[in-house]
């Protein structure tokens, strides 16, 4: 179905699964393995094209030992360099986490539920390469990115604000954001959330970098953990949620009422809609020509790896303005 845009329901018409939970399942057809995505076509191309004025480009990966050690205690790649007799340089790289710097959560990811995953898949379906990250490599990602400067926001309304603690953000905060970058969402934007998380984390000494990447002691600002949060990310139809933090919802994730079932934003957002989320994306330089120039929009251009029944990639994203 790709490049087709049905008239989505709202959240509240959406069937509830029985974790209790609004479900996109069937929307986009049965065997669908790209959620969202499916609004992304020649047309939304074509709409994110007009968001460029200048044609610079910009990065949004973070380098991939940015985070070092990775977080969640993730493994530490390493990089084997040979050179041959003729002086070519050929390389080889161990324990490389595709997710341990900017990346993408494929739909395969997390689970709607226990061993079920997004449009009904099972376990045994997910481990045989179903909703994997190839469905979106073999597409592309092409779509009009919208910046909320979150920080920003924050503190030109004078809040107290710290990237690395749990700060929650409303749905309130968002709009507020938006309101204030000046722009109305059309489905399938992919919406760009700096927290400044990023930017904190650049500024750690070794030891600091040591200790927050051990889950136990990690914090970070992101979404709140509500049906209400929830709901506004599918009524604005957006294919996908990217922030600089590493879960884009707020960490530590919760799993006690009265955040139960929304305790763990990632089972509402990949498990039960299909839409994408990336996460430790680098998002200052273009944070700060939005700033410069007033716009809010871009071309976001992401090319996944083409991994064959892969749960995550790296970003491989540039916003071109």
């Amino acid at each position: 179905m790709s490049g087709e845009r049905p008239d989505l329901p709202d959240y509240d018409e959406l069937p509830k699964t029985d974790f209790g939970i609004g479900s996109s399942w069937g929307i986009f057809g049965p065997s669908d393995e790209d959620g969202l995505l499916n609004l992304h076509g020649p047309a939304t191309t074509l709409q994110a094209a007009q968001s460029i004025v200048s044609g610079e480009v910009i990065r949004l990966d973070a380098p991939l030992d940015f985070f070092d050690p990775p977080l969640y205690g993730r493994p530490r790649y390493t990089r084997d360099i040979v050179v041959t007799d003729n002086g070519s340089i050929d390389e080889s790289y161990s324990a490389l986490n595709p997710q341990s710097s900017s990346q993408w959560d494929a739909l395969s990811h997390v689970a709607a539920y226990p061993g079920v995953y997004y449009n009904g898949a099972t376990l045994d379906e997910v481990l045989n390469g179903r909703n994997s990250i190839a469905s979106w490599a073999r597409r592309g990602i092409v779509g009009r990115g919208v910046l909320l400067d979150l920080q920003r926001d924050a503190e030109l309304n004078g809040e107290p604000y710290d990237p690395a603690t749990p700060h929650a953000f409303s749905v309130a905060d968002l709009e507020r954001a938006r309101q204030r970058a000046g722009v109305e969402f059309i489905p399938g934007d992919i919406i760009l959330l700096r927290t400044g998380f990023a930017a904190w984390y650049a500024g750690l000494e070794p030891h600091e970098r040591q200790r927050v990447s051990d889950r136990a002691n990690m914090m970070a600002a992101g979404l709140e953990h509500t049906e209400e949060m929830a709901r506004y990310l599918w009524n604005i139809h957006c294919s996908a949620v990217v922030s600089d933090t590493p879960c884009v919802e707020v960490f530590p994730m919760g799993n006690s009422s009265p955040e139960s079932p929304f305790g763990i934003l990632h089972r509402a957002l990949l498990g039960h809609f299909g839409m994408a989320i990336g996460e430790l994306w680098w998002l200052e330089e273009l944070a700060a020509r939005s700033h410069d120039d007033g716009r809010a929009t871009c071309m976001l251009v992401s090319a996944p790896l083409y991994a064959p029944g892969g749960a995550g990639s790296t970003a491989n994203a540039l916003a071109i303005r």
